[in-house]
């Protein structure tokens, strides 16, 4: 492991050790279960903070030039985008549903 002192106690916690068995396969399918939901809650995370006040201002900081609001418009796009792409989605998974899929 990468980690130094408690990284290889860290690895054995997550993975179960070096055996493949039952506790390990199931830590392995439960982060892969996890990571979409906990990537999906980052880019939630994203829109909330940082369209709130711009990208050229994420941290909010006061200053004395006039700023243009840019998050109903960043948040209308990304309204549109993500409709979009999940419309067209699920047009792909409906109409060709091995498209996807391995060969």
């Amino acid at each position: 492991s990468a980690i130094p002192y408690f990284g290889e106690s860290l690895l054995k916690w997550i993975w179960g050790g070096f055996a493949v068995g039952n506790p390990t396969l199931q830590r392995f399918y439960v982060f892969h279960f996890i990571l979409p939901f906990a990537l999906a809650g980052m880019a939630g995370l994203h829109l909330i903070l940082l369209h709130e006040t711009g990208s050229n201002n994420p941290l909010g900081i006061k200053s004395g030039s006039e700023m243009v609001p840019f998050h109903p418009l960043y948040t209308s796009k990304d309204i549109v985008w993500v409709i979009s792409f999940l419309g067209s989605l699920m047009a792909i998974t409906c109409f060709f549903p091995t498209l996807l899929s391995d060969p």
